[in-house]
């Protein structure tokens, strides 16, 4: 069966790349303002005949090898354009995206010179030049770019981007805000939290391959999705590919904290390295009782139960092996029933071994003496693995109608066990040995089918869209046990920690299923006109989305009711035996599950989003872009029944207002002035009445119904200024006033487990911030030609206020400055290319704290 694939897999790969005698030039020409041009004539000098371009602006020139060609670029409106010297080589796409003047000016035409190997000179010209005109603050990154990258997904792709940081590999913090200030979306549709228990999206499930293009929006304009306040990502895929193409990558790699050291790991099943679990970490019989039918049994039944639970609570030693990736990608274009048809298609596979070190504690400040609580030395080991596909096709109706369906499945899971060492002093001097076990498995699948038309005659554009998310999350018998031993007491035993209640911090057992469905639909029209001596844009649009969440879990903990000292000394590969459970008079373990309906949770929301949006050209050096939106969020927490207390409801509108005035100093400068209001809405989760211990943080975060959306005003005024192809430099200051924004704070009430993060609101807060960015070529300075720098230098001033209370801290989340500088070599002809990167976020609040108990910070590191 593998030969025959193997097999398959050649035969497809070499109807891919057949040895051809000709080449391709593809790309997209689009205005001054970044809209597609449809129905520009292109034309090969000395020939007879040309080409129009599409709805999108692309077109596609298929040329022989051999020679020199010369193509000459005209539309109605705007000056002509002619890129002479391309080249082509076999088989291979040459892009060339260009961007077309409005004839108000006394040129007569331009003249540009571009080969294969520089002829991404006017590509990355046109890049720029999307940038210098696009209606509001943003950074741009092309296909072009990413093709030239060893980047395999957009969370390392974003990496590159002056301005962005990636936390973890994949969370986006933008203007150094942390990522539930962030949005995503696909194609033009919004897109849900990818991680059920944080407000963020992680960005390394796509692969790079397959993008087109990526826009960072870091200020807002009515056309836009109003929930967000740090940047907004827009990932768009490749559509119908300029030719038939097939890749393989694979490779390896290792990481110097895992290779050839002890790597800790619980026995897992065999389908871990697909991220599925095999059922084997599941409930111990497919006829186990429901929750309800399990409190109606009596307590001998009940830790009957208990000892058919598997005795595995321990992390053993083993070897890491290398980690691995592979990505599969290919692409079809042709004819289909006279209608051109386009398809891409990828696999991706990345598993991944990491070991992470980190320290926590409690510390309690008393008339200038500090009380340690508990202070914990962590090591963390976990085997990770992401793979997904990627599959579009789009039917070209004609130039002027496209229909494309697109779809993304993506698998991200974690086979993980925590080792703990450290000093418990809330019950006494002692030391402590814990572990934490678990597997989580995450699915992700999106489906899009969108539309996009053109109707030359009146200057109207119309696009409408539908999709459907679903994002299920699994975490069968999650263990945690502790011991403590008496510091005081020389070569006393380590005494397992175990109550006679129920607790979820030590001899506990957690399963929990998330399910979440999100339903999207909407539209916009836009109307082009001849107003007050310029092209004038009228736009409008409607965002229909449903999201829909089931919640359970079952949460079990093993109890001693009456203390047994010979027991609780046993080791953790023995202490749960099934013999050591019985009744209360045998001086054995009880087993039982922890009861109550705030382990569950339903909830939907419903947002209704309609905009309208003016586009005036009021000079040739003024452009102003505003208008407004409407958002109407409907939300349903808990439980539908208002008589339930886990009932939580709200339906709020607000009325977005966005404005960016662009005024052109001359061809190379422009000065913007932008300022908006937006919003930033509470997850599910952190409105539920949930209780969940974390083991990393030994405490129980609790969500809080009471919470309320953050409200953001925004003000930007920007400097820019683009002194040739492919360089930018630019200053800006912001400033962010935000309205109760949220935060999570810890609480300690009681000992050990009784602490809690909670989530709350801030009063207000205000940021301001000054940033710098530069992307330039160091051709300038002998031997450099090949060199170029890029960098972004932000920093922000924040702090919270409270009226009531006396604060001096900056928001959580907030990093006072940001760091991004790249230097790249780059030789294109021999394919050579080379990126050093270093970035840095400065020290930020992890965790909020109140008049007693100081905040958790989070220390700033090189990378």
């Amino acid at each position: 069966m593998i030969k025959k694939l193997f097999l398959l897999v050649l035969l497809f790969a070499a109807s891919l790349t057949s040895i051809s005698q000709s080449g391709k030039v593809s790309g997209k020409i689009l205005n001054e303002k970044n809209e597609p041009l449809a129905g520009v004539s292109i034309r090969i000098s000395g020939a007879t005949g040309g080409i129009s371009t599409d709805l999108n602006g692309g077109f596609t020139l298929t040329l022989a090898t051999g020679k020199k060609y010369e193509l000459e670029i005209t539309a109605v409106g705007y000056n002509s354009k002619t890129v002479s010297d391309i080249e082509v080589s076999a088989g291979i796409v040459t892009e060339l995206n260009i961007t077309m003047e409005v004839a108000n000016k006394n040129l007569q035409g331009v003249t540009v010179t571009a080969t294969r190997s520089s002829g991404r000179r006017e590509t990355v010209n046109s890049l720029i030049q999307f940038q210098k005109n696009t209606n509001t603050v943003a950074a741009v990154v092309s296909a072009e770019a990413i093709r030239r990258s060893p980047d395999r997904n957009t969370g390392e792709v974003l990496k590159r981007v002056p301005g962005t940081s990636i936390q973890d590999g994949k969370y986006l913090i933008v203007r150094g805000l942390a990522d539930r200030y962030n949005q995503a979306m696909l194609n033009g549709i919004l897109l849900s939290s990818t991680e059920p228990d944080r407000k963020t999206f992680s960005f390394d499930i796509f692969p790079s391959g397959m993008i087109d293009n990526i826009i960072i929006n870091k200020a807002f304009v009515p056309e836009l999705p109003g929930e967000w306040a740090g940047g907004l990502v827009q990932v768009n895929t490749k559509d119908i590919p300029a030719a038939n193409f097939f890749t393989v990558q694979a490779g390896t790699g290792f990481n110097s904290e895992t290779i050839g050291k002890d790597f800790y790991k619980s026995q897992g099943g065999k389908y871990d390295w697909l991220g599925f679990d095999d059922g084997s970490r599941g409930l111990p019989t497919t006829t186990f009782p429901t929750k309800s039918q399990y409190q109606n049994l009596s307590q001998a039944e009940k830790t009957e139960y208990g000892k058919q639970f598997g005795n595995d609570w321990s992390a053993r030693a083993a070897s890491a092996p290398l980690n691995a990736n592979f990505q599969l990608s290919g692409g079809l274009t042709g004819n289909l029933f006279g209608k051109k048809v386009g398809a891409t298609m990828a696999i991706t596979y990345n598993k991944s071994n990491r070991r992470l070190q980190f320290n926590n504690g409690i510390f309690n400040i008393f008339e200038k003496q500090v009380d340690t609580n508990f202070y914990y030395t962590n090591e963390k080991y976990s085997e990770d693995v992401l793979w997904g596909a990627l599959g579009n096709i789009t039917v070209q109706l004609n130039s002027k109608n496209k229909i494309s369906f697109k779809n993304l499945f993506n698998v991200n899971s974690s086979n993980y066990s925590t080792l703990r060492g450290g000093l418990d002093n809330e019950r006494g001097v002692q030391n402590v040995k814990a572990r934490e076990v678990a597997f989580r498995s995450n699915l992700y699948y999106n489906t899009q089918l969108t539309g996009e038309h053109s109707i030359s005659a009146a200057d109207v554009r119309f696009k409408w869209y539908g999709g459907f998310n679903i994002l299920d999350q699994y975490i069968p018998d999650q263990r945690r046990i502790q011991y403590n031993q008496d510091k005081n007491v020389p070569n006393a035993p380590y005494i397992l920690l175990i109550s006679n209640t129920l607790s979820q911090s030590s001899g506990s057992r957690f399963f929990s299923n998330l399910n979440d469905y999100i339903y999207t639909a909407g539209g916009d029209l836009s109307k082009t006109f001849d107003f007050w001596g310029g092209k004038q844009t009228l736009k409008g649009g409607y965002l229909f989305q449903v999201k829909d969440r089931l919640f359970d879990s079952r949460p079990f903990a093993v109890y001693l009711e009456n203390n047994n000292e010979a027991i609780k000394q046993l080791d953790e590969f023995n202490v749960f035996a099934p013999e050591n459970f019985g009744s209360p008079a045998e001086q054995k373990f009880g087993f039982s599950e922890i009861p109550g309906n705030r382990y569950r949770y339903l909830a939907n929301s419903i947002l209704n989003a309609g905009f309208l949006q003016f586009d005036n050209e009021l000079s040739d050096k003024f452009r102003l872009v505003w208008g407004l939106r409407v958002e109407n969020f409907d939300q349903i927490v808990g439980s539908v029944k208002k008589s339930d207390p886990r009932h939580v409801y709200s339906k709020v509108t607000d009325f977005l207002p966005g404005l960016n005035l662009t005024y052109k100093l001359n061809n190379l400068t422009n000065i913007r002035v932008s300022a908006s209001q937006t919003v930033v809405r509470p997850e599910f989760r952190e409105l539920s009445p949930f209780a969940f211990f974390d083991f990393e943080l030994g405490a129980t975060v609790l969500g809080n119904p009471k919470l309320e959306r953050t409200k953001v005003t925004n003000f930007d005024i920007r400097y820019e200024l683009y002194p040739r192809a492919g360089e930018v430099i630019t200053f800006g200051l912001f400033y962010k006033y935000f309205q109760k924004p949220i935060e999570v704070a810890f609480n300690q009430t009681g000992a050990g487990a009784s602490s809690t993060f909670n989530y709350l609101n801030a009063e207000k807060a205000n940021g301001f911030g000054a940033e710098f960015e530069f992307r330039k070529k160091l051709d300038f300075i002998s031997g450099m030609k090949n060199f170029s720098v890029s960098g972004n230098l932000s920093y922000i001033y924040n702090k919270v206020s409270d009226k009531t209370i006396i604060i001096n801290r900056p928001m959580q989340g907030q990093s006072p400055y940001v760091i991004n500088l790249g230097l790249q070599y780059d030789i294109e002809k021999a394919g050579i290319n080379t990126t050093l990167l270093f970035n840095q976020i400065g020290r930020r609040i992890l965790y909020v704290g109140n008049e007693d108990i100081p905040a958790i910070w989070e220390n700033p590191r090189p990378i």
